[in-house]
């Protein structure tokens, strides 16, 4: 057995101490204790996992600052042999609980993690005392920063090293700063936790709510779960069930304490299910509600049309209504048949920036789900959801209906701006 990883692992437990089945520890005169913040997943409601944190005392009781003492630390073996200590408290005071299958996350520095990763027999001597301890490697998940990418090409090298363990791989604070998507198909975490400062930015804005979705979607198709940081309250919890987000973690759902959580499901989270059902049905009832006139207009547009009259004056009772953008006709190909609709409000003010977009000349729209569902049902009414359109780049929803008209199908179209989540 290598001496020098011996004498790191007698260091490490000399400087810990379990009194009454917790355990502690102490650095140049401070206290070191472990705190865990649940991490749920909301459709099964009950804690999946729990961050490790460590928590500092000074001697007269005061609390310090985590990242205070680590930027005290002068050295980077210093801060490793710290860094290591930590977690090894984490695993003890996880394991004395005897908590069933969650994972346990913990922060380890960028730096670390490569230094680390490269120093096989103290690797191989970490994850034979986690296994000894009862802590099977794939309930462990380890969290570092984009910085990781810094470190160049070793930082791959690391990965590979760590993933062979059999843990998992966690990216943390996706979203803040420079985060790009080039960062996780490079190191293929499990798990990304969104920036907790993201939320924030998307009950501000329902446009950031929307790039958060697709954010969401994107992370999915790299084959990661995405974790949200910084739930807090109702709105948060709507808005990552909104985002389609596998993962929860916040003080609204569980601030970290030393003792983790029964297996049971939190309250908070029951409580917002029954909200967010009573919430879906309000939302459809009022979307019903609001796209209605759109549905009798474009009815009676269809039945005009049918009966001869031009697509302008067939169009005028759905162009009237406040919201409504244009129409525009589609043959059975999905080929424009001439010059898209528009209320009069708008047509007298034109958007010059988007003016090549607007003119349909040869446009086929065959590939666009408005007309895909409609020739697929011809003579039932189709809604799209909200998505942007080509034409001002604004977001709208489009009514489709597919209908004979002189042995041809035709395809009536009509947008209804939706660029506030409803029409305006």
């Amino acid at each position: 057995m290598n001496q020098d990883v011996e004498r790191t692992m007698q260091a490490l437990y000399a400087a810990i101490q379990e009194d009454g089945g917790r355990w502690s520890a102490t650095h140049q005169g401070l206290r070191i204790c472990s705190q865990f913040q649940p991490i749920y997943s909301l459709p099964h409601r009950s804690p999946v996992g729990y961050e490790g944190l460590a928590r500092f005392t000074a001697p007269s009781g005061e609390g310090i600052d985590p990242g205070q003492v680590f930027a005290a630390i002068k050295g980077a073996d210093s801060q490793m042999q710290l860094d290591r200590l930590c977690r090894l408290l984490h695993v003890h005071n996880f394991v004395a609980q005897k908590v069933p299958d969650c994972w346990l996350f913990l922060n380890i520095h960028p730096e670390i993690f490569v230094r680390a990763a490269h120093e096989a027999p103290m690797l191989a001597r970490a994850v034979n005392v986690v296994e000894q301890l009862g802590l099977p490697m794939h309930r462990l998940v380890f969290e570092v920063t984009e910085e990781i990418m810094s470190q160049g090409a070793r930082f791959e090298e690391a990965v590979e090293r760590a993933r062979g363990t059999g843990c998992l791989l966690a990216l943390d604070d996706f979203g803040a700063g420079h985060s790009n998507f080039d960062r996780v198909w490079r190191m293929k975490p499990e798990i990304v936790k969104l920036d907790k400062s993201l939320p924030r930015r998307a009950l501000a804005s329902p446009r950031i709510a929307r790039i958060m979705a697709q954010m969401v979607a994107l992370l999915h198709e790299c084959g990661a779960l995405v974790l949200q940081e910084g739930i807090e309250d109702r709105d948060d919890l709507q808005l990552a069930l909104d985002a389609d987000v596998d993962l929860l973690q916040g003080f609204g759902l569980g601030r970290p304490e030393p003792d983790l959580l029964a297996p049971q499901a939190n309250p908070t989270i029951d409580g917002f299910w029954d909200h967010i059902e009573d919430r879906q049905m309000l939302s459809r009832e009022r979307e019903d509600e609001l796209l209605q006139p759109f549905r009798d207009a474009v009815q009676s547009a269809v039945t005009r049309l049918q009966g001869g009259e031009p697509l302008e004056r067939a169009c005028q009772g759905f162009l009237s209504i406040k919201g409504a953008q244009m129409c525009f006709l589609l043959d059975e190909h999905g080929h424009d048949l001439g010059m898209r609709i528009h209320p009069d409000v708008l047509s007298s003010r034109p958007d010059l920036r988007f003016a090549p977009l607007d003119a349909s000349g040869d446009a086929r729209w065959s590939r666009r789900p408005y007309f895909r569902r409609a020739v697929g049902a011809v003579g039932k009414l189709q809604v799209t959801r909200p998505y942007l359109s080509l034409h001002g780049a604004r977001m709208c929803v489009t009514l489709s209906l597919a209908f004979w008209q002189d042995a041809r199908l035709r395809v009536l179209c009509a947008d209804v701006d939706w660029g506030s989540g409803e029409p305006r």
